[in-house]
């Protein structure tokens, strides 16, 4: 199967329904041999555009991860990414918000973090946990400073979709591009991973109390990723949406984005004036 990443793109305004979007699909690697060589060339394609994309010092990429519990983002991050200069890419995790970070907007501790002209960063989970976990349970909104009035009015989620929006617009205007990837699991497959978590010793450090008391909301988590993929997909800072119960194709769906994506970035190696290039021939005859 060849990989089209606008099979997976959320066109800006679509009203998503993820029942109709699926985990699986027909993988574009034949063998285990042959998905090792399909990433060995996506790898490399993805390094040589980013040593041009460093090089240029144009525009920034910021790719960000979302996805329930053992979707896949750790390693797809790891395998997409392994080939691209450490000097040229920051990887951020964002869990539970901090003491200092609860007394700022609740974009403030990610927008510290944003990638400057060059370089590439991730986000393992980001600001928009805070139109996710935090509106499947909205008590945490308490520790933000806002009222019981202002939690039950609801009004707060059409807010922060707009703030969002908003940031990522400011983003693209000064020379960020913004992709995002929701790795898209089913409920049975998280299953078949927390007991692999559990049966293999090297994996129970993994797994949490945390992680069951979760799946409970699974239905919670499905209708809040369907209001943000809707009410936050743009033509600047697209969602795509990557079936993830196949985490070999979904590293393949995800660098194939990635390397179109940096394709189509107007890109080139700075230009040596004349007077430069007199000075590097005379430098040349030194050496």
């Amino acid at each position: 199967m060849k990989i089209k990443p606008s099979d997976y793109l959320v066109p800006s305004g679509e009203n998503v329904d993820l029942s109709q979007r699926p985990t699986k699909v027909a993988p574009a690697y034949d063998s285990k041999k042959h998905y090792k060589k399909m990433l060995k060339q996506q790898v490399k394609k993805l390094s040589k555009l980013q040593r041009l994309y460093y090089a240029s010092n144009q525009q920034a990429l910021l790719l960000i991860f979302q996805g329930m519990d053992t979707a896949g983002k750790d390693g797809a991050i790891r395998h997409v990414m392994s080939g691209v200069n450490p000097q040229g890419c920051q990887v951020f995790s964002f869990k539970q918000p901090s003491t200092e970070e609860l007394q700022h907007d609740f974009l403030w501790r990610t927008s510290k973090c944003l990638p400057e002209r060059g370089r590439i960063g991730i986000f393992n989970r980001s600001y928009y946990e805070e139109v996710l976990i935090v509106r499947v349970h909205p008590e945490l909104l308490k520790a933000q400073g806002f009222s019981d009035e202002a939690i039950a009015e609801q009004a707060i989620w059409k807010a922060r979709f707009q703030s969002i929006t908003d940031l990522e617009a400011h983003l693209h205007q000064n020379g960020t591009q913004v992709l995002k990837f929701f790795l898209h699991l089913s409920k049975d497959e998280q299953r078949a991973r927390f007991l692999a978590r559990i049966d293999k010793p090297a994996k129970n450090w993994k797994f949490s109390v945390a992680d069951v008391n979760e799946r409970e909301h699974w239905d919670d988590y499905m209708r809040a990723y369907e209001a943000c993929l809707s009410a936050t997909s743009t033509a600047e800072a697209p969602w795509f949406v990557v079936p993830a119960d196949d985490k070999k194709n979904a590293r393949l769906i995800i660098s194939k984005i990635v390397v179109a994506t940096l394709r189509n970035l107007k890109m080139d190696y700075p230009k040596v004036s004349r007077a430069r290039r007199r000075q590097l021939l005379k430098l040349r005859q030194q050496l």
